[in-house]
């Protein structure tokens, strides 16, 4: 990200993207690629990149879109969203995305880091610039700015080429042939009679809480970040137990082999369990063993309690992250947890219709074919939902037919051990279904 004060000398006025959004960005770009401040002491979980794959393949796991009345339109919208899930991971871990048509029929999916918006309206940027950059040597790099302007009389869109000796400054202005692919670039174009910019703008269903702009946040932002770095400390902890338990024998000097340079040794099979050490020498015993108690039951019940906070911050499912036999939950709280994730999901769907919807329009725009004979559907499954009920039937099925216990019916579904379930399933006095307990 550029400093701020360099932006704001371009344009000659403030931006939406404020240092605290860069700052943050900044931040959740490195606890997405396992980089985050802590992480030079504890290594990180990976737990982002199971966050954002979570909720990319759920909301477009059954995700049908298309255009209606133009098969030329329909099949570039199907390529530019052949990449979707992937880069829709990074727009939820930096808060936005945008799918930018480009000549030729094809897209590029820009993340937060990489466009500065300038000009919100009803949450959609009417301003923005797009940064491409170009490193020539350690000390030369050029900046291309492609800015996007939408105002009452269209469309205008300008390029302008800087030099800068570092990646986090815009530098001087430079002819655009500097750089061979920027050649032949338009410093300035207007497209009359254009109401909307020219891409597609996906932000996350999340109330910035950081500046209070209309900026983007990441989806595991908040207190997340607290929670996620306390279970990957829990993880160390845990991993440290393991380490530090390691049976071991500790073994007088004298018992060890001695080589030619007077080195002594063991053998190579046995480096991690023997430890060379000056026993007590008023007996004469040569060897002892090392063989603590594990306490690893301990640390991995903080661990999996560190993973639910996780869960319950950014809006999964209990079970997403965390191990669920360490989860003791009634059918109520499982249900609730379903019903939180299903919530979340929707809500990132919406914004991604609307988000595919412009895109569309932006490829009509570029096809020469904007606001003429098309229409976009877009629809998505509701099946985080449905597929409990169609598993909770089927487990009704197989009591039914004598494949499941009752007591484990109930003990799946109601949160019960299996003593408890069976000490609290109804007397026998009909069916099996008629003595199923109600459902919740």
């Amino acid at each position: 990200m550029f400093e701020r004060a360099d932006v704001k000398q371009i344009i000659g006025s403030d931006t939406e993207l404020t240092t605290k959004m860069i700052d943050s960005i900044d931040l959740w770009q490195n606890m997405l690629t396992g980089s985050a401040p802590w992480t030079n002491k504890t290594p990180s979980l990976g737990l982002e990149i199971g966050i954002c794959r979570e909720f990319a393949d759920v909301a477009i796991n059954e995700l049908e879109a298309r255009v209606e009345d133009n098969d030329k339109l329909n099949e570039l919208f199907q390529m530019a969203i052949r990449d979707l899930n992937e880069n829709l991971q990074d727009g939820l871990a930096l808060g936005s995305l945008i799918i930018k048509p480009l000549m030729g029929g094809r897209v590029e999916y820009v993340t937060a880091d990489n466009f500065i918006p300038i000009k919100f309206d009803n949450g959609r940027p009417t301003d923005c610039i797009f940064v491409e950059r170009k490193q020539i040597n350690e000390n030369k790099y050029y900046h291309r700015l492609e800015r996007h302007t939408l105002t009452a009389a269209g469309l205008t869109v300008t390029n302008a080429a800087y030099q800068s000796p570092t990646s986090s400054r815009i530098g001087t202005k430079v002819p655009l042939d500097v750089v061979d692919s920027w050649a032949g670039l338009p410093e300035e174009v207007h497209y009359s009679g254009m109401d909307k910019l020219d891409f597609g703008y996906y932000r996350n269903p999340i109330k910035n809480r950081i500046d209070d702009s209309q900026c983007g946040v990441s989806i595991y932002s908040g207190v997340a970040v607290d929670r996620i770095k306390a279970a990957d400390v829990q993880a160390a902890r845990l991993d440290w137990e393991f380490e530090s338990g390691e049976r071991a024998i500790h073994v007088d000097e004298r018992a060890l082999k001695t080589s030619l340079n007077g080195k002594k040794s063991v053998a190579k099979s046995h480096e991690r369990l023997y430890r060379g050490l000056n026993i007590d020498q008023k007996n004469d015993e040569l060897f002892k063993e090392y063989s603590p108690a594990m306490r690893d039951g301990s640390y991995r019940q903080g661990l999996e309690d560190a993973l639910r906070r996780v869960e319950f911050s950014v809006g999964l499912a209990y079970g997403d992250l965390s191990d669920t036999q360490y989860v003791e939950k009634t059918a109520t709280e499982v249900k609730n947890a379903k019903q939180r994730k299903y919530n979340r999901v929707a809500a990132i769907q919406e914004n991604l219709k609307a988000c595919l919807s412009d895109l569309v329009d932006a490829l009509a725009f570029y096809n020469a074919t904007y606001t003429k004979g098309y229409s976009f559907s877009c629809s998505f499954s509701d099946s985080i939902l449905t597929d409990e009920e169609t598993e909770r039937q089927q487990d009704r099925n197989d009591v039914a037919m004598g494949a499941m216990r009752l007591e484990e019916y109930r003990a799946r579904w109601y949160g019960e051990d299996l003593e408890t379930a069976a000490a609290n399933l109804p007397a026998q006095a009909g069916s099996v279904l008629d003595n199923l307990p109600p459902e919740e």
